[in-house]
This record gives structure tokens, C-alpha cells and sequence, in this order.
């Protein structure tokens, strides 16, 4: 089995609706994803997928975050922005787009991470 693993990063902000604690006030995070693709078997090239493909998709979904309030997206104006739920939001757009995607993880700073397999 082969992963592959890209990384992006972007910076927004939230608040964490129902949360007691710091949290619940607005703030940001420099906020770093890891991209996973996971396959059995390799092209003609002896690539899964070539990185430069992963970091394009990624990067450019993450341009749609990068200096939003992220409460105002649509997805998160019912989801709470955690960063589970980031992770899981994040997976559901590459999906279609990405058809051997494994995981992503969303790091709110260098210590605490949330991660979204299916």
C-alpha cells in the first residue's frame, strides 16, 4: 500500500458556537492541512499521483478559505468549525476531485490535530 501526503496551509478565523470557554470569542488559526492518498498500485511511471496534481487541488480549495471568517460559509453557518468538522468539510470538496483520497487532517497549531477518513 502506498500514501502519499501533501501539505497546504491557509489563515481564517471562527468561533466555536455553544462552546464555553475561549473559544466561543472570535480568533484565528494559521492553519496547516496534510492531504493523504492512499493506493495499491502505481502507474506506468511508478507514481501513484504526481504531487505537483495534489498540491494544485489542494491549494487551490484552500484559497477559497484563506482570510474568510469561517462561521459565514454556508457549510458552517449549521456546522460548528471545529476542526473535525474542517477536516471533514475539506474531505467532501477534494473528493470528487480526487478519487484515491485517504484522509485530511487540519493542525490548528503545531501540538492539536483533527482528522477525517471514510
Amino acid at each position: 500500500m502506498y500514501n502519499l501526503k501533501v501539505e497546504g496551509n491557509f489563515s481564517a478565523a471562527h468561533n466555536l458556537r455553544g462552546y464555553k470557554g475561549k473559544c466561543e470569542d472570535l480568533h484565528g488559526h494559521n492553519w496547516r492541512i496534510e492531504l493523504v492518498v492512499r493506493s495499491e498500485s502505481l502507474d506506468n511511471l511508478g507514481m501513484v499521483l504526481d504531487f505537483k496534481f495534489l498540491k494544485k487541488k489542494l491549494n487551490n480549495f484552500l484559497e477559497k478559505l484563506d482570510h474568510k471568517y469561517l462561521n459565514k460559509l454556508e457549510y458552517f453557518k449549521k456546522t460548528n468549525p471545529t476542526s473535525e468538522n474542517l477536516a471533514k468539510y475539506i474531505f467532501q470538496q477534494l473528493k470528487p476531485q480526487i478519487s484515491d483520497l485517504s484522509s485530511i487532517t487540519v493542525w490548528e497549531n503545531p501540538t492539536s490535530a483533527a482528522t477525517y477518513e471514510e
